[in-house]
């Protein structure tokens, strides 16, 4: 006996301005681990505090050789997104990672309903996503920062400065 399948499609007209990212976290080295250990808790309370703007949030396993664990979340709109990504705990935990990875790699890659894209690869060592077909270039100058990648400036200044990280001048586009 056959069976259709039975489809079904989601009608997102009331999220005009929804944003997907999906993250990851990669061990690069044996002491990263404990740094992936130690994001759990810490982003299972920020999810449970539900932050304004944030639809849903859902967790995955991409191996377990090397460890790579991610997430996906929806935003109902980049504004959302960004305040949040500029405020505590966010701000402190992008900060520390950004000093020190702690024998891991970082990576989001983010998906905005009314076009664009942007991404970031910190310590990524193996080619994951965009990174396996399109060209790389430094984070540096106007791909500093989330918003300017994405086409989404938000007047906000970045979590971390280029010169804060670098010690130097931006890099000019051009």
């Amino acid at each position: 006996m056959t069976t259709r399948v039975e489809r079904r499609t989601v009608d997102l007209s009331g999220y005009p301005d929804l944003v997907v990212i999906y993250l990851g976290m990669r061990v690069n080295r044996i002491a990263g681990i404990k740094t992936l250990i130690g994001f759990g808790p810490k982003i299972s309370s920020s999810v449970e505090a539900m932050p304004d703007g944030l639809l849903l949030h859902e967790n995955f396993l991409f191996s377990l050789f090397p460890m790579h664990a991610g997430m996906r979340q929806y935003w109902r709109d980049p504004e959302s997104l960004l305040k949040w990504t500029r405020s505590d705990p966010h701000r402190v935990w992008w900060q520390d990672f950004l000093r020190d990875a702690g024998g891991t790699g970082f990576w989001h890659e983010t998906y905005f309903r009314h076009g664009g894209m942007e991404a970031i690869y910190d310590d990524v060592l193996k080619p994951i996503g965009f990174m396996k077909f399109a060209p790389l270039v430094p984070a540096r100058g106007p791909m500093f920062g989330a918003a300017a990648r994405g086409g989404k400036e938000s007047g906000a200044a970045p979590v971390l400065s280029e010169a804060e990280l670098y010690g130097d001048e931006p890099k000019k586009a051009g």
